[in-house]
């Protein structure tokens, strides 16, 4: 097995090719999308996100999460408005500069795993890109080696005999393998145990890449991501600090929303409240 400091060397390597980033690697004009069947999906998105921003993205079951997600590489073309990825507009000419541009990890690994091996899996999109021999096999270590994956004692394993969490990381590991500047997860957090829920959390706090997380798991929004996007039946009606959108019980609730678990629990310090109890317990 490789050494720690094998691994360090690795993940020092990875974060350093991802230290130049673009600086607005997204931007969103009037964004209107309906679907055949007439449900309109999203309606006047305007938005930009800057580089290396971990932003949330949070509404009930059918508000237009996965819609935007998906005209952020191209999976769906816009109809009216304009998506720009870096410095390319989502057009079917752009398409393969912007999904080397932007990872996307879809909410269950089983429809992203689909080779062999964990090796495999992880190599196959630098393959497609032309990356052969010793070339190769540096990119898939740095990728394994960023999401904590020994080459190894994994390399050869079935990804169906893996873990949820296993899965996950070996998911993420395929994506970054293709150096992308944006990661937009679906609901990363999704059927892991706590355990493996608290590795992905410390996993995305560590990735220098610009992020989009759309996720029931509030707990985990609030603490990853400083910024909050609320969609809402296809329109955005809150985009600003995480806390102050998490505190704000009743507007959460108008649109189908509840506050963070980790609200409604009791508090042994008054440090450890969320920003509306510290005001109450310190005015008390």
């Amino acid at each position: 097995m490789k050494s720690q400091a094998e691994f360090c060397v690795l993940h020092s390597v990875f974060f350093l090719k991802h230290s130049s980033m673009h600086h607005n690697p997204i931007k969103i004009k009037n964004l209107t999308y309906t679907y055949p069947d007439g449900t309109q999906a999203l309606v006047g998105i305007n938005l930009s996100i800057e580089a290396g921003e971990r932003v949330a993205l949070i509404g009930a079951n059918g508000s237009g999460k996965s819609t935007l997600q998906f005209h952020l590489n191209g999976i769906i073309l816009p109809q009216e408005g304009e998506v720009i990825i870096g410095e390319w507009s989502v057009t079917p000419e752009n398409l393969r500069q912007i999904r080397n541009f932007v990872g996307l990890v879809f909410q269950n690994p089983d429809n992203q795993l689909f080779m062999p091996t964990v090796w495999e899996d992880v190599a196959f999109g630098p393959m497609n890109l032309g990356l052969r021999d010793k070339e190769l096999k540096e990119q898939v270590l740095q990728a394994l080696a960023a999401v904590d994956i020994d080459p190894e004692w994994y390399g050869q394993r079935n990804t169906d005999n893996l873990s949820g969490g296993e899965k996950k990381r070996i998911a993420i590991a395929g994506v970054l393998a293709m150096n992308p500047q944006v990661l937009i997860l679906d609901e990363p957090s999704a059927q892991l145990d706590p355990r493996s829920r608290r590795q992905l959390i410390n996993l995305l706090q560590t990735l220098p890449l610009t992020q989009l997380i759309a996720t029931h798991d509030l707990d985990l929004a609030l603490e990853l991501c400083s910024r909050t996007i609320v969609l809402s039946q296809g329109q955005i009606v809150f985009d600003g600090e995480t806390e102050r959108v998490m505190n704000d019980s009743e507007f959460l609730q108008a649109h189908a929303l509840e506050p963070p678990l980790s609200y409604s629990r009791p508090y042994c310090l008054i440090e450890h409240a969320p920003i509306n109890t510290k005001r109450v317990l310190t005015q008390a």
